[in-house]
């Protein structure tokens, strides 16, 4: 098969690492690409949101099946695209059409899709712009702290969690005034839930599904869970907390109920789903979906998927998943992103990356690098997940952290205490 991938991030990198090992695949592109996907794939200069050069790239180089990374394309409708034109309906594509993307990019639509279908979900309201003093008073009902979410796509920054009423009912009327423009012209208010969170991915045909392995992502800047929020500074995979009796909840209450759903929606979806989960004393609940794999989680739960993942995806595509078993290496694996000086604020690029032709027992999944000549060059806030596996948490850890002592490049940072706030 022919692959395509879009995007340019980790998770991307992850994705074709996998898929890479297939003996189905016969030649893989990613568009556009990293430094780390150009030594497995040949990288494509095209931006996976312009439709009409994907198409191109796509029939010019017989693409048989197209794996979406980031949100930005499927909320844009990209699978949509793909099935109303007549030239290219004959190539598989991962992902959800733009009405099941709404499950990430709206949250009001993922709530409401949550309470249609009795998922265990924190309680919320909604408002729009206009009803200010209505959020207000909903605000009054609730106790500290406060979490309010930006109902559109905002870069990973449209969700505030305040202590003070009085800030945020300042909040509201800045979110639903355009503080993160169409995004929080709808505002999600919801009660805040106290507990530990964990990440669940299943890839689906829409009828049926294969659960891949469970994560923890770290998205805090600083240790001890400080800071402002990142995309994710390490990842760990398995989860000690998430036990037999906690996991056959997520599935019988929370995976299952939503693939249901799915289908009854009549959705197109053959892709990823991602549960942001939490657990309540004892019980998961929803925090989020995402209609893709997770990063940096993806850098943790490819290393541990032992089978062939482009053979579960050609499955997918041909409506037969329920013919295929994810096999899971018992193994732990632990990632630690290596990120730019000033992230997850103002940043520089360009910096040279030494020590990769050093690392060993490592997986360095390539964030957000370029290629300048023969220079490895930093081109993002994330740079560079380090990636390794062992026998349990600690033997993982002690990789990555040795890794991220090996590379090195001008200002290069990263958190310290991945994983270990868990026994």
């Amino acid at each position: 098969m022919n692959v395509l991938i879009l995007g340019s991030g980790g998770r991307e990198h992850a994705l074709a690492w996998k898929i890479a090992q297939s003996p189905l695949c016969k030649q893989l592109y990613v568009a556009p690409g990293n430094a780390g996907t150009g030594a497995m794939a040949q990288n494509v200069a095209l931006s996976p949101e312009d439709f009409d050069a994907v198409k191109s790239f796509c029939l010019e180089s017989e693409i048989n099946l197209v794996v979406v990374g980031p949100e930005a394309p499927l909320v844009a409708g990209i699978v949509d695209f793909f099935k109303a034109d007549v030239d290219l309906q004959h190539i598989g594509i991962i992902g959800p059409d733009k009405a099941a993307a709404e499950l990430e990019g709206s949250k009001k639509f993922a709530k409401e899709f949550m309470e249609k279908y009795q998922i265990p979900t924190a309680a919320y309201q909604s408002f729009s712009t206009g009803q200010e003093a209505e959020a207000e008073a909903f605000l009054e009902t609730l106790q500290a702290p406060y979490v309010l979410k930006a109902d559109g796509l905002a870069a990973g920054k449209g969700v505030l969690i305040l202590q003070d009423l009085s800030e945020a009912k300042a909040e509201v009327r800045s979110m639903l005034g355009g503080k993160f423009g169409a995004a929080s012209e709808t505002l999600v208010i919801e009660e805040f839930l106290e507990g530990l969170e964990f990440s669940v991915f299943a890839l689906t045909d829409g009828k049926s599904e294969i659960i891949l392995p469970v994560a923890k992502d770290y998205k805090r800047v600083g240790e001890g869970d400080t800071g402002p929020n990142t995309g994710g500074m390490g990842a760990i995979s398995p989860v000690s907390f998430v036990d037999d009796a906690l996991w056959t909840k997520t599935i019988e209450q929370i995976i299952k109920p939503t693939i249901k759903g799915i289908g009854l929606e009549k959705f197109d979806y053959t892709g990823f789903v991602f549960f942001g989960l939490i657990e309540v004393k004892g019980e998961p609940k929803v925090i989020e979906y995402n209609v893709r794999m997770g990063d940096p989680e993806t850098e943790v739960v490819m290393p541990r998927l032992k089978s062939d993942l482009l053979q579960h995806l050609s499955a997918a595509v041909q409506g037969r998943l329920n013919e295929e078993k994810a096999e899971i290496d018992s193994q732990y694996c632990t990632t630690v992103m290596a990120v730019s000086e000033g992230y997850p604020g103002s940043y520089e690029k360009g910096k040279a990356i030494s020590g990769l032709e050093n690392l060993e027992n490592c997986i360095p999944f390539h964030a957000g690098t370029r290629l300048e000549g023969d220079k490895v060059l930093s081109n993002g806030g994330r740079v560079i997940a380090l990636s390794a596996m062992g026998a349990n948490k600690e033997a993982a850890l002690a990789k990555s952290y040795a890794a991220a002592k090996t590379i090195c490049f001008e200002g290069i940072q990263y958190r310290k205490d991945i994983g270990f706030d868990l026994k």
